[in-house]
């Protein structure tokens, strides 16, 4: 039996001040921000269950996307659903209901993992929803609403709750840009549980190998970092999907370019777990050839300056360069690795620099920006396993700080040597080192 919360109105179960306020039409810079907030609220919060109360107070206060929400969240041991958050409503008063996990439109979402809307009908006189279509029960005290919009918290096969969002206002019906924008939110919602989930479960089974806390970590931050590029994607590609809007083709283009370059994003997060796996099992092979740096260099700042036209990049490689024995695809993994910090951490653009010298045994190659630097402290861990300097946490850059590892350990089998040298507000400068003397270098003399 569900508790009874009393003859409460609407007024008094509405704790947020007045309702009756359009959502009115928000531009694509206040969708994103909004995105960036919610971002933030869930980075801020250890425990994300902790997270959905303010990000239901961005919905309803500040997008105003509803009059009224819950976030309702799956207690497997009980097999029911309990209201996490509230937002417009008594939290009180809800908080004492356990929804039957098969019951209304909550429990019918959460058993599908399909999103479900009920906007008014104009055809019929019937524009209101009761509350035991809903809930499955009836919520005494809440007004009938005009529209809901029940979206399922759910990453595989795992289900997490149901995001319920309420407009009361006679005739109101949510646009599929409000649609749109909260399938990008339960994105970043499920992917955070998920990663809360797996940390929780992995406590379990830490002991069991001497690798396991790593090989946790290892995935838990490539879950993390990959959920801005992901909300990028999916909010970009769901816009150009809705089929009540038509973009102009300029706009179409730039959303396809976002996504585009999200998706690099992506593919870096990915390489780069994937190549930490393989140092990390020893199985990293290194094919030596004769190799000519000035051209791998030449590749590698071209598509450098493809991805940052705002930064000035120059060389600075001695005319007869001599060949070098090295993998050249490991080889132009490190060069972009280090151009990418540079542009990475030097805001608003700026010069960087790739300079080679050469002496009798080795190739001296360095990377110089002109950044926001590296402080002192740091720089003896800049190359361990997903250390980032704490300036380059205050850049908000996506990163597994595995990248820096990743090119210590391939310029290590190569017999070089990586290090960096920095003055924080002046930038830094990356070296590595590779050995002349090879079969290359024996031939040429």
């Amino acid at each position: 039996m569900s508790p009874r919360v009393g003859r409460t109105t609407h007024r008094e179960m509405n704790k947020g001040g007045k309702r009756n306020r359009q959502s009115g039409s928000l531009t694509d810079t206040q969708w994103l921000s909004a995105v960036e907030k919610i971002s933030a609220i869930l980075l801020a919060n250890c425990d994300v269950k902790a997270s959905l109360q303010p990000i239901l107070e961005c919905l309803i206060h500040d997008l105003k996307i509803a009059d009224a929400g819950i976030a309702w969240v799956f207690e497997p041991p009980v097999g029911q659903l309990l209201a996490q958050a509230v937002s417009g409503l008594d939290p009180d008063a809800l908080r004492r209901y356990r929804l039957d996990a098969s019951g209304g439109m909550v429990g019918r979402v959460m058993q599908t993992g399909r999103t479900e809307i009920c906007a008014p009908c104009k055809t019929t006189t019937h524009t209101r929803v009761s509350s035991p279509e809903i809930f499955g029960t009836e919520i005494t005290g809440l007004d009938s609403p005009s529209a809901v919009a029940c979206i399922p918290l759910t990453t595989g096969k795992s289900q997490h709750g149901v995001l319920t969002l309420l407009k009361l206002r006679d005739g109101a019906s949510f646009a599929g840009r409000e649609i749109a924008f909260l399938h990008v939110l339960v994105n970043l919602l499920t992917l955070t549980l998920e990663k809360a989930t797996f940390g929780a479960d992995s406590k379990v089974r830490e002991g069991s190998s001497p690798d396991e806390p790593y090989k946790i970590e290892l995935i838990s931050s490539l879950a993390h970092e990959m959920r801005t590029p992901l909300t990028a994607i999916k909010g970009y590609s769901t816009a150009l999907l809705m089929e009540d809007v038509a973009f102009e083709p300029g706009t179409q283009r730039e959303f396809l370019e976002i996504i585009e370059r999200e998706c690099e994003v992506l593919e870096g997060l990915i390489s780069d777990f994937l190549e930490s796996s393989v140092i990390d099992a020893g199985t990293r092979s290194v094919e030596l050839q004769p190799v000519r740096l000035p051209r791998l260099a030449a590749e590698a700042v071209d598509e450098i300056r493809h991805r940052y036209p705002q930064h000035s990049i120059i060389t600075d490689l001695p005319l007869e360069f001599p060949l070098v024995d090295a993998d050249p695809k490991l080889i132009t993994q490190v060069l972009h690795q280090l151009l990418d910090n540079a542009a990475k951490y030097s805001p608003g653009g700026g010069l960087i620099v790739l300079r080679a010298r050469l002496s009798e045994n080795e190739a001296l190659i360095s990377v110089a920006d002109e950044g926001v630097g590296i402080a002192p402290q740091d720089l003896n861990r800049l190359f361990e396993k997903f250390f980032r300097a704490e300036s380059n946490l205050n850049t908000g850059r996506v990163g597994t700080g595995l990248g820096l590892t990743i090119s210590r350990a391939i310029v290590e089998a190569h017999g070089g040597r990586i290090w960096a040298e920095s003055q924080q507000g002046e930038g830094s400068t990356f070296y590595f080192t590779l050995p002349l003397k090879g079969p290359s270098r024996n031939a040429a003399d």
